[in-house]
């Protein structure tokens, strides 16, 4: 593939509704997509951070992504833009080389009678399509993947290699789900029943389902727990990332990016545009309000109802500091015992 400097900043322009000058010739032509240091005459790069200008000096690049205030540092061709970083991200889908996994049925493929297929739909070898599934047009479905009774799976929507879709599953248009995850599954719903001196658990027939808006993305081994009576819900737009577990009646808001190996529990509602690092825990029933952005390994137990940043946990230090902490740790109560004996004492 190749394009020219004017075809990828028209493009640019035209997805994201930024502006893009072209510095140069803006018939120049582009192959691919490479880094400042490893990029040659027929590639493209980008620079979103002043700290690494020092790189262009020595950077064979035929062209930059640049903000304006970096393009005189620059030139020879360059899109110049407010916003680099988007411009290689849309680029980067110009020039995307990926292969398409599948372009036809399968003969291996196994149909229900009643499924609906639309047009130009690809199903990979073995997969499983039950009774009562409807699938969008142009939609993919990777080799080994399951798909339950009565699932919908909107038109673009791609699904890698062996995700499975549980019953009565809706996934919007243009999704992207990743090999090995597990959409729909039972939610963790028991009721106690101490009988014989025993603890017994009593399952909860989980009876909802699981709706994903359009344009989302789930990475991959990513589980999605299907709701006890009404839907776990997932927004449009939402970015979630490789391991995360999802349980029942959760919902997450639209645009919502969320790191591998987060966990939420049950009906913990999560709001639109947060940003949650990875191996957070969020525990069940709370609420986190739109545009709240939650550091990695930060463990929230209370609602968070202001925007703004949260942290927890312990970063690493040395071994020596953190066994001296960790002694101090343990004389805390006796310390603030002692704290509150002395201010009674002061007059």
């Amino acid at each position: 593939m190749k394009f020219t400097l004017k075809e990828l900043a028209d493009w640019i322009s035209a997805e994201s509704g930024l502006e893009v000058t072209v510095q140069g010739d803006e018939n120049f032509t582009i192959r691919k997509i490479a880094t400042i240091g490893a990029a040659t005459q027929s590639d493209i790069t980008f620079l979103a951070n002043k700290k690494y200008q020092k790189h262009l000096e020595n950077s064979n690049a035929g062209c930059v992504i640049l903000t304006p205030d970096m393009a005189n540092v620059w030139s020879k061709a360059a899109l110049v833009m407010e916003n680099p970083y988007v411009g290689f991200a849309l680029v980067a889908q110009k020039l995307d080389t990926t292969p398409q996994q599948v372009k036809t049925i399968a003969p291996s493929a196994v149909i229900g009678k009643t499924a609906t297929i639309g047009r130009n739909v690809a199903i990979g070898p073995n997969v499983v399509i039950e009774d009562d599934v409807v699938i969008g047009d142009n939609a993919q479905i990777g080799a080994g993947s399951f798909i339950g009774q009565g699932t919908i799976l909107g038109a673009g929507t791609r699904l890698w290699p062996n995700v499975t879709l549980y019953h009565n599953v809706t996934i919007g248009s243009n999704c992207t789900i990743q090999a090995n995850s597990v959409i729909g599954a039972d939610g963790f719903g028991y009721a106690p029943l101490h009988k014989n001196g025993n603890q017994n658990w009593i399952k909860i027939p989980q009876l909802g389902g699981v709706s994903i808006g359009e344009g989302t993305e789930i990475g991959a081994n990513t589980t999605i727990d299907r709701g006890a009576i009404e839907d776990t819900v997932i927004g449009i737009g939402v970015i979630l990332d490789n391991q995360i577990q999802l349980g029942h009646n959760v919902k997450i808001g639209d645009y919502t990016a969320i790191a591998a190996g987060t966990l939420i529990a049950g009906s913990t509602k999560v709001g639109c545009n947060v940003t949650i690092g990875g191996g957070v825990g969020i525990t069940g029933h709370l609420n986190i309000c739109d545009n709240a952005y939650i550091t990695g390994r930060t463990f929230i137990i209370n609602d968070i109802m202001t925007p703004g940043v949260y942290s927890s946990g312990m970063p690493a230090t040395t071994n020596k500091e953190w066994r001296n902490n960790a002694a101090r740790y343990k004389k805390l109560t006796e310390l603030f015992n002692r704290v509150k004996t002395l201010e009674k004492k002061i007059p």
